[in-house]
């Protein structure tokens, strides 16, 4: 089937962010709310792996070890401030330059752009911080993408292919004319669930898990001279 759109997760895809962004961000907003908590390395792999959204996350984690004073009877908005705070702190980072998108994202942006292919992001993160992410491309590349997709939007987050089955629809589009790149086996569940090709990038949390199913599993898109895949690559796997 001929490739008519490219669609990025966001987290791990685009920057490589869980390990030294988001979990660096949640131990502040931890600081900031009298939590005496620190997340780990190991820790926040753990919770990578478990669950989807950081929401969701946080909401897991309390009910396995035990909720801080401060939530009182609003467990819900609890979380939701503190999930609100531990977003700007991310996208500070963001903008401050502390993260830097990962090699070949910029390249394959403007070769899918020269040829016509359209853009989209998919992701269970908030929308404010994928657009600061986003601004690592520059405003004319930002502007390329149609449709970002953020995890605020549906009900049942990946590896429940309910967004990519969204963008789709929003791009007016068959699935299988979409090609996703993701970094994770939740990510890849949510691709082929949703009847779209995937092509994975392996992040730091994610190198060792399972990607039966994905057309193509590689470091990273990479840059000249270290090139591993270019859009020829991936018209050619969705076309095998």
């Amino acid at each position: 089937m001929l490739m008519k759109a490219l669609i990025f997760d966001c987290d791990g895809v685009l920057v490589d962010t869980e390990r030294d962004g988001h979990r660096v961000a949640f131990n502040r907003a931890f600081h900031d709310f009298g939590v005496e908590l620190d997340w780990d390395v190991p820790l926040y792999g753990r919770l990578l792996k478990q669950v989807a959204g950081g929401k969701e996350r946080l909401q897991q984690y309390f009910d396995e070890v035990g909720w801080p004073t401060g939530a009182g009877d609003d467990r819900p908005g609890y979380v939701a401030r503190l999930h609100e705070r531990k977003s700007a702190i991310f996208q500070q980072m963001v903008r401050n330059g502390t993260l830097a998108l990962r090699p070949g994202i910029k390249r394959i942006v403007d070769e899918a752009h020269a040829a016509g292919i359209r853009l989209a992001v998919c992701t269970t993160a908030r929308e404010e911080s994928v657009l600061a992410v986003l601004d690592l491309l520059g405003a004319e590349r930002k502007s390329r993408f149609e449709h970002v997709l953020a995890g605020d939007i549906v009900s049942r987050k990946k590896p429940d292919p309910e967004i990519y089955v969204m963008a789709a629809q929003r791009l007016g589009l068959d699935p299988d004319e979409c090609l996703v790149i993701e970094d994770s086996e939740i990510g890849l569940r949510a691709a082929l669930g949703a009847g779209m090709n995937c092509v994975v990038t392996t992040s730091t949390y994610t190198a060792d898990e399972d990607f039966s199913g994905a057309l193509e599993v590689l470091t990273a898109l990479g840059d000249a001279p270290n090139i591993n895949m270019d859009l020829s690559d991936l018209e050619r796997l969705c076309k095998n």
